[in-house]
């Protein structure tokens, strides 16, 4: 009985020792790697086994970065991006600035310009606020003398009726302030979408031919980053990612005179994480930091031209008290007070 269980447990380890073995032997043949397979095709020794999806070659990892980067719309902008660099036969690094350029122009600007109509409209409306809150305010100390209210419920009443008939005139003019943040609910996701895309572009993640991908992307840069899926190792497009991120918060922290502590929280706010993107722009693949680069140059040239009186006219943007004929004038006036402590004379009164 000794000898018999003796040999069972020798024949078990020795089936494990195949097992593995023979794990060992298939698993370059499993993943693509055999001379056997052309580059970026997959070998299943067992008949009849189709290659899985992109999904189920990552399902094994966890967390959210990674789910995210294997989810479907970063997918589809992945293939935009893929067939953009195809159709147009541009190197992989115009490619990028091309794709930045045309989404940053026939998304976000129409929605700029959106968002302008709506913050005009609600400053023309704080003249008419002023004045039915200052009516509002004498019919409430009317009927508190009258029901003998309390000073606390004089505030409630007025607070609610006040915010009554703010909301109404927004309703009115079709101007709620919420629709301004409709701009960044969707350039948000898209420069996620964008950045998530080429860093599976340049790393070979969960894309369908990852080594053609890299290769092409790796022979796809210029100047001092030839390669676009290693960092940049002169650390100019992150350090000009950063100064043109600065650039576009003091512009509109320079019009802000009289700022409130909200306001001054959210530009430092806006400040460091412009700060902080610079040496994570340092260490992800050129790619990701050249379209960074590229969105905020864009985005600094819409918040320009949307200053153009001109440009405003166009768009039929309403007129505000706060516009100015000289505004980028203004802009390096405020900036050199602001920065130098040099005063410089006001402006004419011509237009841009």
């Amino acid at each position: 009985m000794m000898l018999c269980q003796a040999t069972s447990r020798l024949l078990l380890s020795a089936s494990l020792r195949n097992s593995h073995r023979w794990r060992r032997m298939l698993k370059p043949v499993v993943l693509g790697t055999s001379h056997l397979s052309p580059p970026g095709c997959l070998l299943y020794p067992v008949p009849g086994v189709a290659a899985p999806s992109r999904r189920s070659l990552t399902s094994g990892q966890v967390g959210w970065y990674e789910s995210m980067a294997d989810s479907q719309p970063i997918h589809l902008t992945e293939d935009l991006l893929v067939s953009v660099q195809q159709v147009t036969g541009l190197p992989w690094w115009a490619a990028i600035v091309c794709t930045t350029v045309t989404l940053r122009t026939a998304i976000t600007l129409p929605l700029g310009i959106y968002q302008i109509v709506i913050l005009a409209k609600v400053e023309a409306l704080q003249a008419e606020i002023a004045e039915l809150a200052k009516r509002l305010r004498y019919e409430v100390s009317v009927r508190a003398k009258e029901k003998g209210w309390s000073e606390k419920t004089c505030r409630y009443q007025f607070k609610k009726n006040l915010r009554r008939i703010i909301s109404e005139l927004y309703v009115r003019d079709n101007c709620h302030p919420f629709k301004a943040s409709l701009l960044v609910w969707v350039q948000l996701p898209m420069w996620v979408c964008l950045s998530l895309a080429l860093r599976n572009l340049s790393t070979g993640g969960p894309v369908a031919n990852p080594s053609a991908f890299q290769g092409e992307l790796a022979a796809g840069g210029a100047l001092w980053f030839p390669d676009l899926t290693l960092p940049d190792s002169t650390w100019v497009m992150p350090m000009s990612l950063g100064i043109v991120n600065l650039l576009i918060v003091e512009m509109f922290s320079l019009r802000k005179l009289n700022p409130s502590k909200l306001q001054k929280f959210v530009t430092n706010f806006i400040r460091g994480i412009s700060v902080v993107m610079i040496p994570i722009a340092a260490t992800v693949p050129s790619s990701m930091a050249l379209y960074w680069l590229s969105s905020s140059c864009v985005g600094l040239g819409h918040n320009l031209l949307l200053r153009s009186p001109r440009f405003r006219r166009l768009c039929r943007i309403p007129t505000t008290s706060s516009d100015s004929d000289t505004p980028y004038r203004d802009i390096a006036a405020a900036f050199i007070a602001k920065y130098l402590n040099c005063r410089v004379p006001p402006p004419t009164s011509s237009s841009v």
